[in-house]
């Protein structure tokens, strides 16, 4: 492990690639990177891409990929597809659209299974991203899995997160729905050379119009450890809505230089930090949570367990009661092992 570190600081690709495989396969490999390179994080700018299938995330991510290497930024990518819920497999077919981008040495592609993980991210990504910002590339794009309005976990990650619409795909409405566009900071309408992009062009500014005197900083609201919106600081920063047709590139240099922009804005405005400070506010209580169930599957034995399920099951018992019989239970075998 410790040559495998040395050599991704030192950007070597074999090695970033071997080491991400280790942190998707083990929480215990994952956990022993982290700490070895978190001191080498911070750096890269995180950019999130989300939205519903078919809008063109994959094309789009390739076509940014090279306007980023354009203005010379280093580029990794996380490609995170769908898991089979029977297999557990997946096909992971991000790569195939991004095939173009392959020889090019300051660009790294990694696609990643969601192993059944709900919010467009894989379990892993997080960790991941890490690795990548301590490897030294200035930007990492995060590719989700496209699951619709409840994929918000990318704000969570995310320093700039860009939400993907296009027109032709039902219901305008369902573009406007609340979660998928409150963890905007740039809106994309992507295929804008199909019918009805102006249409959902002038939807999306509508709505952002109407949100604009109560807008938050989606960050905090998303990541508050209970904190009302209401006592949310004002983002002054505005949504821009963007039209591209990637496939041809149209629109693309316009996009990276608003995910510059935001960049600036964070760094000038101390937003950075502040959503800094909430990612790792988040990060720290789903480790404490995982820690949790870990020492709850230790200290109590299975067949305890099963026998509150069953009565929950049964309606013998409520799910409250038997969460705290399980609570007291772990709590009391905690303390005899201290003794």
């Amino acid at each position: 492990m410790d040559a495998l570190i040395s050599q991704v600081r030192q950007g070597q690709h074999r090695a970033i690639a071997r080491l991400i495989t280790r942190i998707e396969n083990s929480a215990t490999a994952a956990e022993q990177a982290v700490i070895a390179l978190y001191a080498d994080t911070g750096k890269a700018h995180v950019v999130g891409i989300t939205g519903s299938p078919g809008s063109g995330k994959s094309t789009l991510v390739n076509a940014l990929a090279k306007a980023f290497r354009r203005l010379g930024r280093t580029v990794s990518i996380i490609a995170v597809d769908p898991s089979s819920p029977f297999t557990g497999g997946a096909v992971l077919g991000d790569r195939v659209r991004m095939r173009d981008l392959s020889g090019d040495k300051g660009i790294f592609i990694r696609s990643m299974a969601s192993r059944g993980k709900l919010g467009g991210l894989s379990q892993a990504t997080s960790a991941a991203a890490k690795v990548m910002d301590a490897a030294g590339f200035d930007v990492i794009l995060i590719e989700t899995v496209g699951a619709g309005q409840a994929e918000v976990d990318i704000a969570s990650t995310a320093h700039t997160t860009l939400v993907i619409e296009a027109p032709g795909m039902g219901d305008d409405i369902q573009s406007i729905k609340a979660g998928i566009l409150e963890i905007a900071d740039i809106l994309v309408v992507n295929k804008a050379d199909r019918p009805g992009a102006s249409r959902a062009k002038r939807a999306l500014e509508a709505m952002l119009q109407l949100g604009h005197a109560t807008r938050v900083r989606h960050h905090g609201v998303m990541m508050s450890s209970g904190a009302p919106a209401a006592e949310t600081a004002v983002s002054d920063w505005q949504v821009p809505v963007l039209e591209t047709v990637s496939t041809e590139e149209v629109g693309i240099e316009e996009l990276a230089a608003a995910i510059v922009n935001h960049r600036i804005y964070l760094k000038e405005s101390g937003d950075w930090f502040e959503r800094e400070k909430s990612r790792s506010r988040q990060e720290i209580e789903q480790l404490l949570q995982l820690r949790l169930m870990d020492r709850l599957r230790t200290t109590v034995p299975e067949n305890n367990h099963d026998r509150l399920v069953a009565a929950v099951a049964a309606r013998e018992m409520d799910p409250y009661t038997a969460a705290a019989e399980l609570f007291d239970q772990m709590s009391s075998t905690i303390r005899e092992s201290e003794i």
